[in-house]
């Protein structure tokens, strides 16, 4: 290993930091072997990392935008996969790089480990309190004028499922071995499908149709379509794992092209048909659209109910593992983890709570922190390590047209998301 990659990352007396924390959290998380994984299952472990809850809300991300916005989801899925073999192009410049803040390190040092390692985080906290919302949401659905009183304070609608939720998860959060929900969570792939199939079958079966119009285009909406369609492909910190533990890494372009591809057709595919079957009046979760008498429908929402509850804990784990490594080691690890995690599903249940918008707080997700982590920090990491940026040509015009694009999206999606968060409060 390079010397220089062994130094501690903040140097001063005591040898304590940001940098060296993360670096030694990054490094207790990956544990793939190295030469063990083939093509398909490459294949099969990326579609599960870009198949997740985003592709409930493209079709309102299209409702929002209007039919020409779906060139923009092309274009995002575009940018996204010349991002990702961008990070591949990384990688194979030094054979010590194993993680996303590894790719960070070696463009910016200690800042870019530090800056990828928060956006990694906050990403991951942000979602997992989605899922909560996600959860509340549809259980309300199917279960409306729920509500309960406890030491004379009225729990109503939403509130309770989340807290509920929350409560039956706990316990999954507790958990050392995530073996199991790793299993379930890979479902991903299925899930999409069995949703996608089910919405379908209600549009041509059961008395929805594919009738209604939808507006050509809203400007007014792209930033929010646009937000919503980034926060799809947000699996980039997972494709140096996927790298890593290749038999032929030089498959890993196919990897991702297959990938991207059908992850983009699913995704597409759900735009078009919930918009043709609701049109404008589309939630910004289809499932709150169906109809709750038929079967069709009962299947697509406990599918997604079920996914979200397995992932929580996966979400959560890396950040209870970067808390612990601030304490000292003479601290019980077994109690301080039960501590740190039982914490941070309440700080998530109290968010949710606090900002109950499914859409706006994953557009505000999409906007500031996928734009960030799938596009604009690797092509700055491509660009500092391959040096592309001291000679003028295609590759960096392409590059930095789309480090513009994706600062524009940061932009105008942060600032309609908080907007659209601060008038619904």
């Amino acid at each position: 290993m390079d010397a220089k990659l062994c130094e501690p990352l903040i140097h001063d007396e005591t040898q304590n930091g940001l940098a060296p924390k993360l670096e030694e959290v990054e490094s207790n998380c990956h544990h793939l072997n190295t030469t063990s994984v083939s093509f398909f299952k490459t294949c099969f472990n990326g579609l599960n990392a870009l198949s997740g809850v985003g592709i409930l809300s493209v079709p309102y991300a299209l409702s929002e935008g209007g039919w020409l916005s779906l060139i923009l989801l092309f274009v995002f899925a575009s940018a996204a996969f010349y991002s990702g073999l961008l990070m591949q192009r990384c990688m194979d410049t030094d054979s010590d790089i194993r993680t996303y803040p590894d790719i960070g390190y070696r463009a910016f040092g200690n800042i870019g480990r530090i800056l990828v390692s928060v956006f990694m985080y906050v990403e991951l906290y942000m979602v997992a309190t989605g899922f909560l919302i996600l959860e509340g949401d549809n259980l309300y659905y199917l279960f409306p004028n729920t509500g309960v009183e406890i030491a004379g304070i009225a729990i109503e609608g939403k509130q309770i499922f989340v807290i509920a939720v929350a409560v039956v998860i706990l316990p999954s959060v507790w958990l050392d071995n995530l073996s199991l929900l790793s299993y379930i969570s890979a479902s991903g792939v299925l899930a999409s499908v069995i949703i996608l199939g089910s919405i379908l079958w209600t549009g041509a079966f059961d008395g929805i149709g594919f009738d209604q119009k939808g507006t050509v285009f809203n400007w007014n909406g792209i930033p929010t379509a646009v937000s919503l369609f980034a926060f799809c492909y947000c699996a980039h910190p997972v494709f140096p794992t996927l790298y890593t533990s290749m038999n032929n890494k030089r498959q890993f372009s196919n990897v991702l092209l297959v990938c991207f591809t059908l992850c983009t057709i699913s995704y597409a595919s759900m735009a078009v048909f919930g918009y043709l079957m609701f049109g404008s009046n589309v939630q910004s979760q289809i499932t709150l659209n169906l109809p709750i008498g038929k079967l069709s429908s009962r299947v697509a929402i406990y599918t997604t109910l079920v996914n979200p509850i397995a992932k929580y804990a996966l979400m959560v784990t890396p950040l209870v593992n970067a808390t612990r490594s601030w304490f000292p080691y003479q601290y019980n690890k077994k109690v301080l983890s039960l501590l740190i995690s039982t914490c941070l599903v309440i700080s998530t249940v109290i968010v949710a709570l606090a900002v109950p918008f499914f859409a706006y707080l994953m557009s505000l997700v999409g906007a500031f922190l996928s734009v960030s982590a799938s596009i604009i920090l690797p092509c700055l990491c491509y660009l500092k390590i391959s040096g592309t940026y001291k000679r003028f040509g295609c590759e960096m015009v392409i590059i930095w047209g789309i480090i513009l694009m994706g600062v524009a999206i940061t932009i105008s999606g942060t600032y309609i998301s908080l907007l659209e968060i601060i008038y619904h409060l």
